[in-house]
């Protein structure tokens, strides 16, 4: 019997990566689902991510960790810097984390290269998203091209790729797809700064996204929130 192909697919706990993995999942891919605890305040997520992992069949989850946080220069990851509420920045969000697709994407195709997986799944958008430099059909184009130079795979021969299935779609395609596939929102948490049982808060710009996704889809938006959410 042939085995089927594996693949690393980066896993936050929130709605994009949850459809992500159920894309690989759908494409035939035996998945390899890995989280980055990276000194985020939503840690909430990480608890998700196990939820959907189990629930969406990933052969393995495995969470990495690497401190982000010791830099600070987000709100995600600065208790200083305050998340944005009720409001759209202009330019790059301070919900930005410096260089973080670029260290999850590394750390993804370093366990690629240990498990012989040629592929690794990552859920970025760039239509419905918050101007993120690292969501950009450039920036995973030039991680590819990366990848096939610096790892002994590349080098021999095994062409790495990089998969981005949800980068042109809206939210509500997203979520059209998903549910298409099985997914269940309720187990996932996109919010900003989501408490300790994963409720959102309703108003972050994360939230706000989530919340006119469902409504674009014309479906019923599972997500708990806070009491004191808007």
């Amino acid at each position: 019997m042939t085995h089927p192909p594996r693949a690393v697919v980066l896993l936050s706990g929130g709605l994009d990566s949850a459809t992500c993995l159920a894309i690989a999942r759908d494409m035939g891919f035996e998945t390899y689902a890995l989280s980055v605890a990276y000194g985020q305040r939503h840690a909430a997520e990480l608890t998700a991510s196990r939820r959907v992992a189990a629930a969406l069949d990933a052969k393995e989850h495995r969470t990495a960790s690497v401190n982000l946080g010791q830099f600070g220069g987000s709100a995600l990851t600065d208790p200083d810097i305050a998340v944005p509420m009720d409001e759209d920045e202009g330019g790059i969000p301070v919900t930005y984390v410096p260089a973080r697709n670029t260290v999850m994407l590394s750390i993804a195709l370093a366990w690629a290269e240990v498990l012989g997986a040629n592929d690794i799944f990552v859920g970025v958008n760039a239509v419905d998203y918050s101007g993120y430099p690292d969501c950009r059909p450039a920036f995973i184009q030039a991680f590819e091209h990366m990848a096939n130079l610096a790892t002994k795979a590349g080098v021999e021969g095994a062409r790495l790729r990089i998969h981005a299935p949800l980068i042109d779609l809206s939210k509500a395609d997203i979520i059209r797809r998903g549910l298409a596939l099985g997914v269940d929102y309720g187990i996932t948490v996109t919010c900003y700064q989501a408490d300790n049982d994963g409720r959102a808060c309703g108003r972050c710009e994360a939230c706000r996204l989530r919340a006119a996704g469902f409504a674009a889809a014309g479906v019923p938006d599972p997500t708990p929130y806070r009491a004191t959410a808007a």
